[in-house]
């Protein structure tokens, strides 16, 4: 059997990061036995539905390269395919009209409340064949009355349900528009899915559309049913916990296989291993192994991870990303060279990208002003009287590059006998405008020469050395 999978959101909001470990999922599942990984966009939900949130949704799985394919299938597109399924299953008798008015149900509801029952559709209009006219009927499923339906979930186990607990459910509304769980029935019986990865929040919808794969003489797919994602108090993942769109972590610097090893840990494991590349993720995971209890999100665990990722990429990976960050901040930087240097310089000071971005506007803007505090701290009679001194050996530099930086610099406070120190904080204040920075001779090496010494003309002038 080749193994085809499909992630299926409803564009009713962003993509959270719930919604992407389930597409991982059933994207690693895909990649690792040679299979098909479909796209679909569940949109029947007409009023809640946005061309926004669909857009989101394709950016997203864009961004963590979670490529589909086949699709994106769009359910409002599929309308007359639904119809004739439902038109088969009415022809053979496997659904029923029924012309029950909302007050009808509402008073069934009732009643049942009362005596202490669970609400749920009796039937009524099963076997009838007569009509009600205007009134415009659903179309319901005939569920099967006696017997079960075994889940064999690859996550949960074997979970029973009895026949007689599931009523009638409705595939057509009165308007003759098609349901949710009858659309995915037919979505998933015409693109030959092989397995359901998705929620444990659907295990109950499970029975119905086995029940109605099974009427319609289709293949029962492999299901596995995610537990969910809680934040780190316990409670059910909100903005607080980082209940955020996909793309808000794109926004706030993470890496996307930083993000996706996150999550691929919740709920799986392979051993002690934390770090994982996204080739390791493929040949690894099995979705048999996924853990059936529910994962807690912690978003200092994931800082972590991204910042492993970041000291462990080649330096060329960060290039793109740092470069869109610092377009944010108002930074054109087409040097990619140099953007590498700042990467190998900044990494070990920052957990995401967005960081790494603030940490180096230094090296695109010269400072507008200079930090007082380190001013009065590091700025004396005896440093100003040296810097035209190291202004004149570094423009003398035959090659500037960090190791002849820092030899200038070293022999400098050798032979005024002063710590090296001394002189570096100096020199970091008048190139960055504060004392912050990668090594000194790091710096002033991707600053290059000629900024490095007009920096250092314009510091003078300030501080009258």
């Amino acid at each position: 059997m080749s193994v085809r999978t499909r992630f299926a959101p409803s564009p009713t909001g962003f993509l959270h990061i719930g919604g992407l470990r389930t597409a991982l999922f059933c994207w690693l599942f895909a990649r690792r036995h040679s299979g098909k990984f479909i796209l679909r966009i569940e949109d029947t939900d007409l009023e809640r539905s946005t061309d926004e949130a669909i857009q989101q949704i394709l950016d997203g799985l864009e961004w963590a390269g979670l490529e589909h394919d086949e699709g994106p299938f769009f359910q409002t597109k599929r309308f007359d395919r639904y119809q004739e399924v439902i038109d088969q299953l009415l022809a053979q008798g496997a659904a029923y009209r029924c012309y029950c008015t909302k007050e009808e149900l509402e008073q069934l509801r009732a009643e049942q409340t009362a005596r202490g029952e669970k609400p749920r559709y009796d039937g009524r209009w099963r076997d009838r064949t007569d009509s009600r006219p205007g009134i415009p009927p659903v179309v319901r499923f005939k569920n099967p009355t006696a017997g079960e339906v075994i889940v064999n979930d690859v996550v949960h186990g074997n979970v029973a349900f009895q026949n007689s607990e599931l009523d009638d459910l409705i595939i057509a509304r009165s308007d003759g528009s098609p349901t949710y769980n009858f659309c995915v029935v037919v979505d998933d019986m015409d693109m030959q899915i092989s397995h359901v990865i998705r929620g444990d929040d659907h295990l109950n919808n499970t029975p119905r559309q086995m029940n109605m794969l099974l009427a319609l003489g289709a293949r029962v797919p492999v299901y596995a049913h995610l537990p969910m994602i809680l934040g780190s108090d316990g409670a059910k993942l909100s903005k607080r916990h980082g209940a955020v769109s996909v793309l808000q972590y794109r926004d706030e610097g993470f890496l996307p296989e930083a993000l996706l090893n996150y999550l691929v840990r919740l709920g799986w494991s392979h051993g002690d291993q934390e770090i994982f590349s996204i080739e390791e993720m493929i040949r690894l995971f099995d979705i048999a192994d996924v853990n059936k209890s529910a994962s807690a999100f912690n978003g200092e665990k994931l800082a972590w991870l991204n910042q492993q990722h970041m000291m462990h990429a080649p330096a060329a990976r960060l290039v793109a990303p740092l470069r869109w960050h610092l377009q944010r901040e108002g930074i054109e930087a087409h040097d990619d060279a140099q953007l590498e240097q700042i990467v190998v310089a900044q990494r070990e000071r920052a957990k995401t990208v967005k960081e790494m971005s603030a940490n180096s506007k230094f090296f695109f803007r010269a400072p507008e002003s200079y930090d007082e505090k380190a001013i009065r701290k590091h700025i004396t009679p005896e440093v100003t009287a040296l810097l035209p001194l190291l202004a004149e050996e570094l423009s003398s530099l035959f090659e500037w590059s960090a190791p002849a930086i820092h030899a200038v610099i070293s022999g400098l406070a050798a032979r005024e006998n002063i710590s090296l120190g001394k002189l570096a904080q100096p020199l970091r204040l008048a190139v960055c405008g504060g004392t912050v920075s990668p090594p000194i001779d790091a710096t002033l090496a991707i600053l290059g020469r000629d900024e490095t010494l007009s920096r250092l003309a314009k510091a003078r002038e300030v501080w009258g050395g």
